[in-house]
């Protein structure tokens, strides 16, 4: 606005505002204010003036006073001692003894187009275009050095020598003139420069000692305290985006005290890097200084971008009151004995209820799941990559109902891939009770392999109005036509499962009729399907023993429909009244064709690793070609590149084949991962079937066999099950205590090979025919000697051990089990081999 003001503040009560005595002078100066510096700027006196820095004019002025007869009545003028009319915009300046003058100051003003212009006093004195420069940043003299520091566009601090400034070409115009280039005068070299990587602020300068002065540049992001010779003593990232800053020396010697305020109302106090006090003020600062004001020492004076002068003090009025000692007594060990027992049973008694107690309160939020009973008439599936095949999807609805007001409620959905959900991430905001949401989504099979499970899950989580998270878990089923259509019967296939049961056999159109075909009369007992990629799986039905096969040509493309088959089963019988229905699976467990699959992802693991190492040379032989080639670019009189550049070309090629390389193994690995997490639920499912597990049990084996959701290069599905089954072999499956004694190795690493694996899954086969029971429980894994008739033979230890664990493993792994193949049409021949 061009109002100078000159303030002598005085210590006011809480509650009081400004005194009018506190404003000394206000003078309007027309144009407005960019700068004001104090010193010594008039010749023939040593006398303080002020300078006061317009965009095209510099005054300086000479502040007097005259007394009254009261302290009011003082009188406070300022008088022009002189004026320089700019020929260039300004956007700054900087003063002090240039040239390591005595008894007076000089100012360089810096223009908007990166000019210095330097002023001895009431003259001209020269005139320098900084070299490369865009925009102007900040200035400071350095008058231990007799140089002067700016940041330019380049975001590096630059220093120049006074005497190399006063020695330069003179600068009438910004392009150089032919005299210039000609050596008339010596041309403008930089002293030093650092690359910060940021725009500046503001630069200070501080001395350090008798010796040495620091440079103190706040940055964007940063603050950086430097030598004098421009090498870095320290920096400090900042949380918050920096307004102002004042660095000024610190009671503690070596060290320097930084005063820094931010957009977020506060100001810092640093002592070197180690942040020392933090408060609030009442505005955003934009500019800091420490006085003394009527004897009071530290005063902090900020001034705000609205014009809001405060000056404070840091510190907090002392404390008197002290805490009263506590009497000391004795203590009575037999009370506290009593009391730990007490304790001690509470716990024990809250364990055996479970962590969280059940409670009879209504829930605050309630979730359902409804999956539609048919497919989407207009699929949803938008970018599936199955073939030639037509992707369906279906439709999901998911209902929630609030009892209280919950803000942000967050839902998430979580489907098997290559399941996917249209939409999986949901937000709400229940604002009054009682209210009731239905979100809908559309599910569909994206990619050509089939998902391990048709089970969905859908996450609620939300805060209580007390601030207590919570997180409630809905489940929902996927129907089986969602990547299954109907097919032909397959007469031959190189897998096969039998499973019995203790009911008469049902007729597969009504245990399947969305997928029976009323033409076909031969599919009472046979029924094809064609898994969405191209797989087949036939199903068969005795129709005078209890007995159901499944076959296929994929080992895990099995798992889906002996699953479907057996729960649909259930169903059947439930309505009929039925409860005791019962499966069993009385063949030989098929390790071999599990370990197969065990085997192909291990060894995609294992590529995937080999290629990520490649590609990590690859890429490293390529940046150091790039150095090189650059290397040779930037010398003045280039060599020759001696082939780099094809070498650069070869290993660009090779990197991005590599890289290609490393993306189609990944997607193999999915896939992989997928058909062994299918293969591992179907051993499960047989093995539960063949012990007849109890529930708890059969957890215990899926928390063993399935750890993990997805596999990393850290962590993957070998290391981690043959971790869990080797505990589960030492605790609960051992023979004696000693095998309890045996400590496992509490880091996992990625094996050399799957034997080890292999080998106890076999042993845990073995044991559990010979008697082994799951369980957590350590009172109950102790007596496992007394349950198992016949005895378990204990983990491996040596070469001996380890054969004849070979010939038990043949048990489950040589024999060709289930039924002979025969042709499809030909009924009564299969119902006789069933039988």
């Amino acid at each position: 606005m061009g109002y100078l003001r000159i303030f002598n503040p005085h210590s006011v009560k809480t509650g009081d505002g400004p005194q009018a005595e506190d404003l000394l002078l206000e003078v309007y100066l027309r144009d407005p204010v960019l700068q004001v510096e104090v010193g010594k700027f008039v010749s023939g006196t040593e006398m303080l003036h002020l300078a006061v820095l317009h965009s095209r004019k510099l005054c300086v002025y000479s502040v007097s006073g005259t007394l009254g007869n009261v302290e009011h009545g003082n009188q406070y003028q300022i008088k022009l001692m002189y004026e320089h009319h700019l020929q260039r915009t300004a956007c700054n300046m900087t003063y002090g003894p240039f040239g390591g003058i005595k008894g007076r100051d000089l100012i360089c003003i810096q223009s908007m187009d990166g000019m210095l212009m330097v002023f001895e006093q009431e003259s001209y004195a020269f005139g320098r275009f900084l070299p490369g420069s865009l925009l102007p940043g900040p200035l400071a003299y350095s008058p231990r050095t007799d140089s002067f520091i700016t940041v330019s566009s380049c975001r590096q601090v630059e220093s120049y020598k006074y005497q190399v400034l006063a020695f330069a070409t003179d600068a009438d115009k910004k392009q150089e003139t032919e005299q210039q280039k000609l050596g008339s005068g010596k041309r403008l070299v930089v002293d030093w420069t650092l690359n910060i990587g940021e725009q500046a602020l503001d630069i200070c300068i501080i001395p350090f000692n008798q010796s040495a002065s620091c440079v103190f540049i706040l940055g964007e992001r940063n603050f950086f305290c430097l030598k004098d010779n421009g090498q870095i003593r320290f920096m400090k990232k900042l949380d918050c985006s920096p307004s102002c800053f004042l660095p000024y020396c610190s009671v503690s010697e070596g060290t320097i005290n930084t005063l820094i305020g931010n957009h977020n109302h506060m100001l810092h106090i640093y002592q070197d890097v180690t942040l020392k006090w933090a408060t609030q003020l009442p505005h955003v600062p934009v500019a800091v200084r420490v006085g003394c004001l009527h004897d009071l020492k530290g005063v902090i004076v900020t001034l705000s971008d609205e014009g809001h002068l405060q000056c404070s003090y840091l510190g907090t009025d002392p404390s008197l009151f002290q805490a009263p000692k506590v009497e000391s007594r004795e203590l009575n060990y037999d009370e506290l004995d009593v009391e730990f027992k007490e304790l001690q049973r509470i716990i024990k008694d809250v364990k055996s209820q479970g962590v969280w107690p059940i409670t009879d309160r209504e829930e605050d939020l309630k979730v359902s799941a409804i999956v539609s009973s048919g497919l989407d008439s207009v699929s949803q599936a938008t970018n599936a990559e199955v073939g030639a095949d037509s992707v369906p999807s279906i439709t999901v609805k998911i209902s929630l109902q609030n009892r209280v007001v919950l803000p942000k409620v967050k839902l998430s959905v979580y489907v098997q891939p290559p399941l996917v959900a249209t939409n999986d991430q949901f937000t709400f905001d229940f604002t009054v009770p009682d209210m009731t949401s239905i979100v809908a989504f559309s599910v569909y099979l994206k990619r050509s392999y089939v998902p391990s499970e048709l089970e969905g899950n859908v996450v609620v989580s939300y805060s209580r109005p007390t601030g207590i998270p919570r997180v409630i878990q809905c489940k929902f089923r996927l129907p089986l036509k969602l990547i299954c259509l109907p097919g032909q019967p397959s007469k031959t296939a190189s897998h096969k499962l039998t499973i019995d049961t203790n009911k008469p056999p049902v007729g597969l159109p009504s245990l399947f009729p969305d997928f029976a075909n009323q033409s076909d009369d031969d599919q009472v007992n046979v029924m094809g399907f064609r898994l969405l990629g191209g797989s087949r799986v036939t199903l068969l039905a005795s129709r005078t023993s209890q007995r159901y096969r499944i076959q296929s040509e994929q080992f895990e493309d099995l798992w889906l429909i002996t699953n479907e088959l057996i729960f649909r089963l259930q169903e059947y019988f439930e309505k009929q009244g039925i409860k005791d229905f019962a499966c069993s699976f009385s063949g030989c467990i098929p390790l071999q064709e599990y370990f197969e699959l065990i085997d192909h992802h291990f060894e995609l693991r294992i590529n995937g690793e080999k290629l990520e190492e490649l590609l990590s040379e690859r890429a490293v032989q390529f940046r150091a070609i790039q150095r090189r080639l650059l290397t040779r670019f930037r010398e003045k009189t280039p060599a020759p590149l001696q082939h780099l550049d094809t070498l650069l070309d070869g290993t660009y090629k090779q990197v991005i084949a590599l890289a290609d390389a490393v993306e189609e193994n990944q997607d193999r690995l999915l896939q992989a991962s997928a058909a062994l997490r299918s293969a591992t639920h179907l051993l499960i499912l047989l093995v539960r079937l063949w012990q007849k597990l109890s529930a708890d049990q059969t957890a215990i084996l899926e928390a063993a066999f399935l750890p993990l959701q997805e596999d990393t290069q850290e962590l993957g599905w070998e290391e981690t099950v043959d971790a869990a089954i080797a505990h589960l072999l030492k605790t609960c499956l051992s023979k004696s205590s000693k095998e309890q004694a045996l400590n496992l190795s509490s880091q996992l690493n990625i094996p050399k090979d799957t034997s080890r694996l292999k080998k106890h899954i076999t042993l845990l086969c073995d044991r559990l025919a010979k008697g082994g029971r799951l369980c957590l429980s350590t009172d109950a894994a102790a007596p496992q000697a007394m349950v198992m008739p016949g005895g378990c033979a204990p983990i491996p230890e040596s070469d001996i051990e380890e054969r004849s664990l070979e010939e038990s493993a043949e048990l489950f792994t040589n024999h060709k089990h289930l039924i002979a193949e025969t042709p499809v049409p030909e009924v009564t021949a299969l119902q006789g081999v069933l039988e």
